[in-house]
């Protein structure tokens, strides 16, 4: 109703005037008067520049740009060399364009290839078969100061079997480190490490080469290679008791002391059934596992009502990976051959 008195009223007072009288907005009149067209608008076509270098030009810019003298050379590099033999062809942007719809556009000199690291792939099936460590950085007194805190653990366990404290990175300290864990616990099969110059150092390198233990080193940037330092880091500096900085070398030592004996004996670990890592290091959970099993029971027996099912305790993982091997198709995974 509206509308159409604006329709009325427009030709004797005009647009405004007729939607202030009849109170209707004018931009839905104006919407009304000049409705949008339905679907997208046609597209305009655009004429090709008079200057637009020709089929042959443009074969020719694209022959001299992929030639063997300029085939390596960026655009701003041939563009320049031509103009100083005072030929020019086309602007730089028109050689780009030419050479990206060619498919040739990019870097154009040879690139430096690197061939794939392997990916590492360790197995653990109990303690004392795969050892992983690495380096941390802890803070000092001041800003700049840095301690470095060296770990080795035990992938299956979880058990720190070697750590130390240094005011410098040094592969004699890192080697020292390894010498003394095996000392105590036996040689592993293999030792993991990220690729930090301590890590692929000739000293340790040497060490592990005389006592027959394999060496094993994450791929280049990247940290899952490693998840079990890292890790442990990560549960060390989160602490509720870890403090932003230490006062002197004997201070973070002191404290590393008390973390570790903590972690290896107390520390209740997610990752192995919320077993402490000596107790499975040492083959006790399985007995305490069995302990758990009874005191759970005899809960069920005495309150079967507060349990939808009985109550088991969290299983002891069986492996333990770094990076898990792919599993090989056995004769039951491939289908049956045919006979004909």
């Amino acid at each position: 109703m509206k509308l159409t008195a604006v329709d009325q009223l427009r030709p004797q007072v005009g647009q405004v005037a007729a939607c202030a009288l009849v109170g209707q907005s004018r931009a839905t009149a104006h919407r009304r008067a000049k409705p949008v067209a339905e679907g997208p608008k046609p597209r305009r076509t655009r004429e090709s520049p008079a200057s637009k270098l020709t089929d042959a030009e443009a074969a020719r810019v694209l022959d001299v740009l992929t030639s063997p003298r300029f085939a390596e050379a960026s655009v701003a590099q041939t563009w320049a060399t031509l103009l100083d033999e005072g030929t020019y062809l086309c602007s730089q942007s028109t050689m780009h364009r030419l050479l990206r719809a060619a498919g040739a556009g990019g870097d154009r000199r040879r690139q430096a290839t690197h061939p794939p690291r392997a990916r590492p792939e360790l197995t653990a099936t109990g303690p004392g078969q795969v050892w992983s460590w690495d380096i941390t950085k802890l803070k000092g007194p001041d800003r700049g100061v840095y301690y470095d805190l060296y770990v080795l653990i035990d992938i299956y366990s979880r058990y720190v079997v070697g750590w130390t404290i240094a005011a410098r990175e040094d592969a004699a300290i890192a080697s020292a480190m390894i010498e003394q864990a095996t000392a105590t616990h036996g040689a592993p099969n293999a030792v993991h490490a990220d690729r930090g110059t301590s890590m692929t150092s000739k000293p340790v390198a040497a060490l592990l080469a005389d006592l027959g233990i394999t060496k094993s080193h994450s791929r280049p940037k990247v940290s899952n290679d490693n998840p079990y330092s890292e890790a442990h880091f990560k549960t060390l500096k989160y602490a509720p008791d870890f403090p932003p900085r230490f006062g002197s070398l004997a201070d973070a030592k002191a404290h590393c002391e008390t973390f570790f004996g903590y972690y290896n004996h107390e520390h209740r670990h997610s990752g192995i059934g919320l077993h402490t890592p000596a107790s499975v290091h040492h083959g006790t959970a399985e007995k305490i596992r069995e302990q758990r099993a009874a005191t759970l029971d005899a809960a069920y027996a005495a309150h079967p009502d507060r349990f939808a099912r009985p109550p088991t305790p969290p299983t002891l993982p069986k492996v333990a990976w770094i990076n898990q091997p792919a599993v090989p198709a056995t004769d039951e995974d491939t289908p049956a051959a045919h006979s004909t």
